[in-house]
């Protein structure tokens, strides 16, 4: 990433670039998006997208594996089209998430089924999809899977989700393999479920799968985790249960301010260390790692509100389409599209909801008039997925922007869509 118009240092996000004073996206200015999209707009660079999922394959050459995207990051059907033509599997968490692989032209064999909470409905659907595997999480789901696959006369295919009681070191809101978190079995139990699954009509043992959180930068924690499942997956086959994949979950955190994380391959590295020689097929599920930089939220100011202790600059982009600041507190780099000659000024970005917490940002120096656009950074996961319709505000546009072309994957709500299934009462 070259320099922006105003900032102290690169940026993560890459193929932005700033030419004479103008931000642009792979070859496209980001002024020429919001004439034609208008604003709030969430914009992507294919580039981006392609360059993120190479870097895992090149990682994992001459490995038996499987790169299986995480939906929940980004599930626009643009997005997921790119990642199936690239050859990608897709880890889901609900039947709509399958629904919406489906309709992008992926394939239901290279489907994993994670989460805690698989209603029967849910069930079916993949069963008669023919996905890949169930990342079954618990012993009462495994019992309504195998009953269900009976129902249908289908066999199911699973791999327990166990908990290996790691500590990923990450945000609280975002760690999943601990054990006082809902996910998955209790390591110490595992053993057992999977005797039982074993002794079930209407299951497959696939493999085992394990994922200890999010936005993690350091690789020790995956590695101990790893070690963990290697001495299980081993004891599981003195019981006579040999698995066909390991699955060691996604969880690669990137830089969104000043974090150093590694490359997908110093990441890797002591993780295929682990199971080095063995002949089960490894599996990931990245999602973050291959969207996060991606993208970014296009916004205009609205309005410039001087302060006695602080000035905002009030954006049509708000909490409900970037919900990570008021909910993480979570840090996003933002961006002066044009650069101006003006002093600059501290700022707290922040939108048009009703709420104290709905800011973008804060305190963040930027040169800036009324009217002008702002990218907002990193904003390519879990920023339109986790968006709202709060204060009946229309959901973002989304563009995907491939070299000079910019492509709408997503055209912006109307309010009148939003109440169209509701009903007054006569």
């Amino acid at each position: 990433m070259t320099d922006s118009t105003n900032t102290a240092g690169t940026l993560p996000t890459p193929t932005l670039h700033a030419e004479s004073g103008m931000l642009t996206l792979e070859g496209l200015p980001l002024t020429q998006v919001a004439e034609q999209f208008g604003t709030p707009t969430y914009v992507y660079s294919k580039a981006a997208l392609t360059s993120a999922f190479e870097a895992w394959r090149q990682a994992l050459s001459g490995r038996k594996a499987l790169v299986c995207y995480a939906v929940k990051a980004n599930s626009n059907l643009g997005i997921l089209s790119v990642f199936a033509q690239l050859g990608a599997g897709f880890d889901i968490v609900s039947g709509g998430e399958l629904a919406r692989v489906l309709a992008a032209g992926g394939r239901a064999d290279r489907v994993v089924f994670s989460g805690v909470g698989k209603t029967r409905d849910e069930m079916c659907q993949a069963l008669l999809a023919g996905i890949r595997c169930f990342n079954v999480e618990s012993a009462a789901e495994l019992e309504r899977l195998d009953a269900v696959a009976g129902e249908l006369g289908k066999t199911a295919p699973i791999a327990l989700r166990v908990n290996p009681d790691v500590d990923p070191k990450t945000h609280p809101y975002i760690s999943t393999g601990l054990k006082g978190n809902k996910f998955g079995v209790a390591f110490a139990d595992a053993q057992s479920l999977y005797r039982r699954a074993a002794a079930l009509p209407n299951l497959h043992i696939a493999g085992i799968a394990c994922h200890i959180g999010s936005q993690l930068l350091d690789p020790a924690p995956v590695a101990e985790a790893a070690q963990k499942l290697a001495d299980l997956v081993d004891r599981l086959a003195i019981d006579g249960i040999v698995l066909e994949h390991i699955d060691l979950g996604g969880g690669l955190g990137i830089r969104y301010r000043d974090e150093t994380p590694p490359s997908v391959a110093q990441y890797l590295a002591p993780l295929l260390k682990v199971f080095e020689g063995r002949k089960e097929e490894l599996c990931f599920e990245p999602g973050r790692s291959l969207v996060g930089n991606a993208g970014l939220l296009l916004t205009r100011i609205e309005y410039l509100k001087p302060g006695e202790t602080k000035n905002f600059a009030i954006v049509d982009a708000a909490m409900n389409d970037l919900a990570r600041p008021a909910l993480y507190d979570a840090w996003h780099e933002v961006v002066e599209v044009v650069g101006r000659e003006v002093p600059t000024q501290a700022y707290d970005i922040v939108g048009p909801i009703c709420e104290s917490g709905d800011f973008l940002a804060r305190g963040r120096e930027l040169a800036v008039a009324e009217g002008d656009l702002l990218a907002i950074l990193s904003a390519g996961a879990y920023g339109m997925t986790m968006s709202s319709n709060y204060n009946t505000r229309p959901r973002a546009a989304e563009v995907i922007v491939d070299g000079e072309q910019a492509h709408l994957v997503r055209a912006r709500e109307s309010v009148s869509a939003l109440f169209a299934d509701e009903k007054p009462l006569g």
